[in-house]
């Protein structure tokens, strides 16, 4: 192999699993009989840690929370999915970019059909998470990092 080849960019999925998936219906059966239109919360994260010199795990979390009006939680569904990333021969402020956005980018959809499956199994309508722009949810992280905070100026 030429020095040249052994300097290319890599950057590979090695695998895609779902970390944690938990379904909740606290009020099961009595919820089932609402005729109410449930408020529907829906959070997502990031997170990721290098496991060894060429391979990250990204994990995109996923929680959702619907809520009767009465404030009775009709379900409690969240999802981790992740996923092992090789990446080689990419400058380290690359390196965070690709992990705090191409590989969310990857994962998501993932998670995304690993909600509805699940909240759909449980018996309610499905709800249809939006793509999410994790370019701009990965900018926003960085200026909240690099801004200090206040009383410590």
């Amino acid at each position: 192999m030429s020095e040249q080849e052994q300097q290319q960019p890599i950057f590979n999925v090695e695998r895609l699993y779902v970390k944690d998936l938990s379904l909740e219906v606290p009020h099961a059966p009595e919820v089932f009989l609402s005729q109410d239109a449930p408020n529907v919360e829906i959070q997502v994260h990031t997170d990721s840690k290098k496991l060894e010199e060429e391979h990250h795990e990204v994990t995109v979390t996923v929680t959702v929370t619907a809520k009767l009006p009465d404030g009775k939680v009709l379900f409690l569904n969240e999802v981790a999915q992740s996923g092992i990333f090789r990446l080689a021969n990419i400058p380290e402020q690359d390196v965070k970019v690709l992990l705090g956005i191409a590989c969310p980018n990857i994962l998501y959809p993932y998670a995304r059909e690993a909600v509805s499956s699940c909240i759909t199994r449980a018996g309610f309508p499905p709800v249809v998470l939006m793509p999410i722009n994790f370019e701009a949810m990965y900018e926003q992280q960085q200026a909240a990092a690099n801004t200090p905070a206040a009383g410590n100026a």
